[in-house]
């Protein structure tokens, strides 16, 4: 496949973009904090994951697994039944397994939430090594490039405000978001060096009548 990449190389960007899965390597790089890697899915996948957001009940795994060990067609059993069901699963071992490759990992902590309202609504920074996230259907994470983030802002310096009171985000026509069923990577607070540094970012308000999202993330086990 042939990358359709933009490089941002700025001093103060951190961000890199592309369609092929090779370049989440790129996440090593000193100067990128945040990956993100868009992928063509089959409609067996996407036709499940409408299906289970039309369910009534939410959807919760939370799990540390051991990636050879685990089995995942175990995942969402009260899933089972509808289709495309197995397309989904091999979707989630295939991510993965290409984070464990990634990082040479054994164990991760994986975590598949369906969400009706935004979990972290206010943009901040995760204290891990790095996370992958990947919004199966829907509206996915938003974050900020460096440029545009006044990180005196986040937590408790935004004084109370919203982010787009405080002073966070000096334009909010700036805020990008992950693509639907889009790999992103996540720096956070913990990777040695990024320590100041880690991608700010946030969860998206669902706009009225949208449906669920069904949001998967990986990390460090």
């Amino acid at each position: 496949m042939v990358a359709t990449e933009q490089y941002l190389i700025t001093p103060v960007s951190r961000a890199y973009h592309s369609n092929n899965l090779a370049d989440l390597a790129q996440i090593y790089h000193p100067v990128i904090n945040l990956c993100v890697v868009e992928r063509q899915v089959d409609n067996e996948l996407k036709s499940f994951v409408a299906h289970l957001l039309k369910l009534p009940n939410p959807i919760s795994f939370v799990e540390s697994i051991d990636f050879a060990s685990f089995n995942f067609f175990s995942l969402l059993p009260q899933t089972g039944h509808l289709p495309g069901y197995r397309a989904f699963c091999k979707d989630v071992a295939s991510l993965t397994a290409l984070y464990c490759d990634l990082f040479e990992l054994e164990r991760v902590g994986l975590r598949l939430r369906t969400l009706d309202n935004a979990m972290c609504p206010r943009f901040h920074v995760d204290s891990v090594t790095c996370r992958m996230v990947c919004t199966y259907g829907d509206i996915g994470t938003e974050w900020l490039e460096e440029a545009y983030v006044d990180r005196h802002k986040l937590a408790g310096g935004s004084g109370g405000l919203s982010d787009e009171l405080s002073g966070l985000i000096m334009d909010t026509n700036v805020i990008q978001t992950i693509p639907a069923y889009a790999i992103g990577l996540l720096k956070g607070s913990y990777w040695e060096g990024n320590e100041q540094h880690g991608a700010v970012h946030r969860s998206p308000q669902l706009p009225s009548g949208a449906s669920r999202r069904l949001l998967l993330t990986l990390d460090f086990g």
